[in-house]
């Protein structure tokens, strides 16, 4: 049986990391967990700013980190799909799998900011996604984002759409 990995997933709003999660929890013995489908559920109608989202992504990381480790020590593969784009987060998220001895792979989805301001526009436009982002929240959440590197001690696999 091939041992747990955590994987995790870095890359700007529609940069396409949901779409990678599901690919990677498509793999045998994987759970896939996504903030955005908790935050959307738990939350509904809550988060009106960046403040509100940090604020209510905290709370679910105190019980989700949890979850994850006891997960990987059950020997079950999960793909977080919670955004690994900053040293901080991706520090918290490199823990779980620390905690639960296994390995992690930081998936960075390295796309530009017209392609993914295009990629919002459009699925804004189709309601594809729980929370629509405004050109203005994806500059403030986009100025946030640091990719990550080697430097942070992380296992890294590119990936260019």
């Amino acid at each position: 049986m091939p041992k747990p990995v955590l994987h995790l997933i870095s890359g700007k709003i529609a940069s396409g990391k949901s779409t990678l999660a599901k690919s990677l929890a498509a793999e045998g013995s994987t759970v896939l967990l996504s903030e955005d489908h908790w935050l959307s559920r738990l939350y509904p109608e809550q988060i009106k700013s960046v403040t509100d989202y940090v604020r209510l992504a905290r709370q679910i990381r105190e019980v989700v980190g949890p979850l994850v480790v006891d997960t990987l020590k059950a020997g079950v593969t999960v793909v977080l799909d919670f955004p690994a784009n900053t040293p901080h987060d991706r520090q918290w998220l490199r823990g779980l799998a620390d905690s639960a001895g296994v390995s992690h792979c930081v998936h960075y989805i390295d796309v530009d900011d017209d392609t993914c301001r295009d990629r919002l526009h459009l699925r804004n436009q189709r309601g594809e996604h729980e929370f629509a982002a405004t050109d203005a929240e994806f500059d403030l959440i986009t100025s946030y984002f640091q990719a990550p590197h080697e430097d942070e001690g992380l296992q890294i696999e590119i990936h260019r759409h």
